[in-house]
């Protein structure tokens, strides 16, 4: 999209300056506005033409059986797809008795801009009737980040050359018609009309309905109310029914006068609450936005965004697309996340319904970073979310004969969703993400009381299935066996590096936390034996290791497989999951996503104490040949292990991948929800890729290094209550502390300190350059 030339390339904005509707459903994903409780997506005002109609609640599902050839102990029964709940963005529009429908008549000019900084899209459009009637219409729609209940919407219409008739439709919509199934197993299931209807209502000014799932039994309330300001004998009636509740606003207007409407939307959902309690939650909702005003939220909103540019925005001087990526990535990572409390944040957010709205392992291994260093708050929120589904992950891991907590692969409520168990239950590293994000913003944050109430269970109940996973062999070497790492082309198979590199750290941790906070231990049931068996099988796991090659293995036996036939795939045979068995991806060395590379970043410090930087090199140029990255989660990873391994120049066009990944909608399905693990890898590439950043403990450490196209790169970062401001050059970095207590980090390898006294600048050294690793054909990142 990026490329289109609808589309302009500017540092704080994305920006549409023609209507194209063969990218409309991609555009509807990019124009997403969210706060992780409430999401729309971009759609016109109107309502058509559309590409996927989208309205959205955090945790809002529709159950619907999973179907198996040969059911099998152990399968799950149901799957959850979310759904999309009542639609409040609608603001039909008639000019003189003709619809406002942008396929007919004549379009004179039509842009959309997201504003990053304010957190707002806006709409100017020209547009002549079939007969003749000519309109100018402007509208800005904005998802508070402080209000979560609250999504608004500011329309106005004004005629150009001569008397005209308008009418504006307000309405709130249930069970949209959504697009047929495409066939791609990443899109989602299509439910027909979710909603059962329970209370319609128009008075006045006032829009309501509410409607229940009919199998999750979730209750959904949206109510909307309106200030009309237009001239003299506007007139306004409203009805409703069980599926539309509209108010409608007549006036006739001259050249220079304006209809205007705001329309504030309050949203509600429950799985307990009755309908009078959802219909008093909305209206409630709705009173504190009016007492607010449309200024208001614009207002409020601005300066939340202010804060958070204030402590997350990434500098990129030499790209100004990356620049440009970057923000828009760091914008929707927090939309995904802000105001989710106590929900999962999904692998689209709430900018589509791809995947099904499932959350997976890609929220805490490179989503949950980003949030930690910029906006820590969300975590802890997102993690809470995990420790309320134990329940169900203990569940399970009864289910499969295990100790402690086996959480889900995909899932929106808890349970497991995925029903091809080799790429789901069998993909247990998700329990060591989890403890690894605890791990992680306990040491960044320093909450202790987080850690005692919501990490330490979280610690626990992980290690315990890791322990009861794994086994001692008679050497006294800890296996973890018939499990599918992060390469999901690689299935069930013994040990895993990642897996069990994770899995060491999880136990580990849990040991450790046990040790800080007995009593929580002790309530869990922990003893000292058990916190000492976690600590044997954490030090006696097995590496795989191939002595003849010098390389780590992905998992046992991985290096003597075939390889697979590279030449005799085309390049529209990729992602090779649309196009070969899964039994033949299986067996062969190929790589659908960064595996073993991504344990190199995710457990460095293990590398680093028994390795040297000419083994992760190793490493490195072995696996880059064989990764096909089928996957949008490969990228960023890629780039942070290339830059570590001498490749600036391959880690620059990494990283660009994962930064265009939807505005160049390079996997073709930003149409159904943007990859927001994709988009918060940006920030992982540029941040711990080219800064160099990794976690020491409670301290961070930095090794930066520019690629030729950069002159500088800028970034913040919050620790300990500290914020460090981090400025890289191509032969200098300087350390500036923002806010805080001095703060000690390590700048390639020494220590420094910094205080409130100025900045501390340090020369970068040089690099050992290396040969440039291959890539499988056709599948070299887009050179740059």
């Amino acid at each position: 999209m990026i490329t289109h030339r609808a589309y302009t390339v500017e540092p704080w904005a994305v920006r549409e300056t023609d209507l194209n509707l063969d990218v409309i459903a991609q555009s509807e994903s990019v124009f997403a506005l969210s706060n992780g409780h409430v999401g729309w997506r971009g759609n016109l005002d109107e309502g058509e033409p559309h590409g996927l109609p989208g309205s959205y609640l955090n945790g809002v599902y529709e159950l619907h059986p999973l179907p198996y050839a040969e059911a099998g102990y152990g399968y799950p029964e149901s799957g959850q797809t979310v759904i999309n709940v009542t639609n409040g963005k609608v603001l039909r529009l008639l000019v003189d008795d003709e619809p406002f429908d942008l396929r007919y008549g004549r379009l004179v000019a039509h842009e959309r801009t997201l504003d990053l900084r304010r957190g707002v899209l806006e709409r100017t459009c020209e547009w002549v009737s079939p007969a003749g009637s000519r309109v100018r219409v402007r509208s800005t729609r904005l998802v508070s980040l402080t209000q979560r209940a609250i999504a608004a919407v500011a329309y106005e219409v004004e005629p150009v050359d001569s008397r005209t008739r308008v009418v504006i439709q307000s309405e709130l919509v249930a069970n949209e018609s959504l697009p047929e199934p495409n066939g791609d197993p990443r899109a989602a299931r299509a439910l027909k009309s979710p909603l059962e209807p329970e209370e319609d209502f128009a008075s006045g000014s006032r829009l309501r309905l509410v409607h229940r799932t009919r199998r999750s039994g979730f209750r959904v309330a949206v109510a909307a109310d309106h200030v009309v300001d237009g001239p003299e004998r506007t007139t306004t009636s409203s009805e409703s029914n069980v599926d539309v509740s509209r108010l409608t606003v007549t006036s006739v207007l001259e050249p220079g006068q304006l209809l205007r409407v705001e329309k504030l939307v309050a949203h509600g959902w429950s799985g307990a609450r009755s309908r009078p309690a959802m219909s008093d939650q909305v209206e409630a909702a709705l009173a504190a936005a009016a007492h607010s005003g449309w200024q208001g939220l614009l207002d409020e909103q601005r300066a939340y965004l202010d804060d958070f540019w204030a402590r997350a925005d990434v500098e990129v001087d030499g790209d100004e697309e990356i620049q440009q990526a970057v923000r828009f990535a760091l914008f929707h990572v927090l939309q995904a996340g802000a105001r989710a409390e106590q929900r999962a944040i999904p692998a689209k957010g709430l900018t589509g319904s791809g995947y099904d709205g499932h959350a997976f392992w890609d929220t805490e291994t490179f989503v949950l970073p980003l949030l930690t260093y910029t906006a820590p708050d969300s975590v802890a929120e997102a993690l809470r979310w995990r420790q309320n589904t134990l329940p169900a992950a203990r569940e399970r891991a009864t289910q499969l004969g295990l100790r402690g907590a086996a959480f889900p692969w995909r899932t929106i409520e808890g349970q497991e969703g995925s029903a091809y168990w080799p790429a789901g239950t069998a993909a247990f590293h998700v329990n060591a993400a989890i403890a690894d994000a605890v791990v992680r913003y306990t040491a960044a944050t320093g909450d202790t009381h987080f850690e005692r109430h919501t990490g330490v269970e979280l610690l626990v109940e992980t290690a315990r299935l890791w322990r009861s996973l794994g086994h001692h062999d008679h050497h006294g070497v800890f296996h973890i066996d018939g499990v599918t790492g992060p390469d999901e082309y690689s299935a069930v198979a013994d040990d895993n590096l990642y897996t069990n590199l994770m899995a060491r750290a999880n136990l580990l941790s849990a040991a450790d936390a046990c040790e800080r906070h007995p009593e929580e231990a002790a309530r869990l049931g922990v003893d000292e034996e058990e916190s000492a068996a976690w600590r044997d099988a954490a030090e006696a796991v097995h590496i795989a290791y191939n002595e003849d090659l010098g390389v780590h293995e992905q998992h046992a036996g991985f290096t003597r497989y075939q390889r697979w036939d590279f030449a005799g795939t085309k390049a529209d045979q990729y992602p090779l999951l649309l196009h070969f068995p899964y039994f033949d991806l299986y067996r062969k060395q190929v790589v659908k996503q960064a595996d073993l590379v991504l344990a190199m970043y995710m457990c460095s410090g293990w590398f680093e104490e028994f390795h040297d930087e000419e083994q992760i090199a190793r490493n490195f140029a072995y696996y880059e040949p064989l990764t096909v990255r089928d996957s949008s989660l490969s990228a960023c990873c890629q780039a942070v292990v290339a830059a570590q391994a001498g490749h600036l120049g391959l880690a620059y066009e990494y990283t660009a991948e994962a930064a265009l990944m939807d505005l160049a909608d390079l996997e073709q399905n930003t149409r159904d929800g943007l990859h927001i693990a994709s988009l918060a890898g940006t920030w992982t590439a540029l941040v711990a890729g080219f800064g160099g950043l990794r976690r020491d403990g409670d301290s961070l450490r930095f090794s930066p290094r520019l690629p030729d196209r950069f002159s500088r790169l800028a970034f913040t970062v919050q620790l300990l209550g500290r914020r460090l401001r981090v400025e890289i050059g191509p032969d200098k970095a300087t350390y500036t502390l923002v806010s805080g207590d001095p703060l000690t980090i390590r700048h390639h390898g020494n220590t420094l300190t910094i205080n409130g006294e100025g900045p501390v600048v340090r020369p970068v050294p040089a690099q050992k350059p290396r040969p440039a690793p291959e890539q499988p054909p056709h599948r070299r990142p887009n050179a740059r």
